[in-house]
């Protein structure tokens, strides 16, 4: 059980607010529940959830690969709830879960990912475990496979996916079962 327990939409006034609770409801990333448990503070609320449909649905980096990013944060964060929520998207588009443990795992020697893609994961989990590592030579390795808009595409979602990650792993989410 959540520590702060979600408003019930039915309490909800604000009808951006409620729509942009069921966008995330539709996406699957975040749930409706995220969004319910942000409306006790209903500006913040959109302004967060904007924020986070923009980065995760929005933009010229492939969405499976901000997806298998987010799950990887997400497990090295040890939040269950963002790593057990599956972007309906993503999953459309062919993402698996044997993609995604690829992904969270030695994704450097799967024959599932393109060089581009290692480094796009590979950004995530020094972003996360050791951010020194990403010096001029690793941007340089980038700059290989991506564009500088989709390295800050890239970048800016590991930073707001992070920090989501870990501003609510406190709360007590828990592990969702729909995927």
């Amino acid at each position: 059980m959540a520590f702060i327990p979600p408003v019930p939409m039915e309490k909800i006034e604000d009808a951006d607010l409620r729509a942009l609770i069921a966008q995330c409801g539709e996406a699957g990333v975040p749930d409706a529940r995220f969004g319910q448990i942000l409306a006790h503070k209903p500006e913040q609320a959109k302004a967060a959830l904007r924020v986070i449909l923009h980065s995760h649905q929005e933009g010229n980096v492939d969405h499976k690969l901000k997806e298998i990013i987010r799950i990887q944060l997400a497990r090295f964060a040890e939040d269950d709830y963002f790593a057990s929520l599956r972007s309906k998207k993503a999953m459309a588009a062919g993402l698996t879960e044997e993609i995604i443990e690829a992904g969270c795992g030695d994704y450097d020697d799967s024959p599932l990912f393109s060089e581009a893609e290692k480094c796009a994961l590979r950004f995530a989990d020094q972003m996360f475990l050791d951010a020194s590592k990403v010096d001029a030579a690793f941007y340089d390795e980038m700059k290989q496979h991506y564009s500088e808009a989709e390295i800050m595409e890239i970048g800016s979602f590991i930073a707001i996916h992070y920090g989501v990650i870990k501003a609510t792993r406190p709360l007590n989410l828990g592990a969702v079962t729909t995927h």
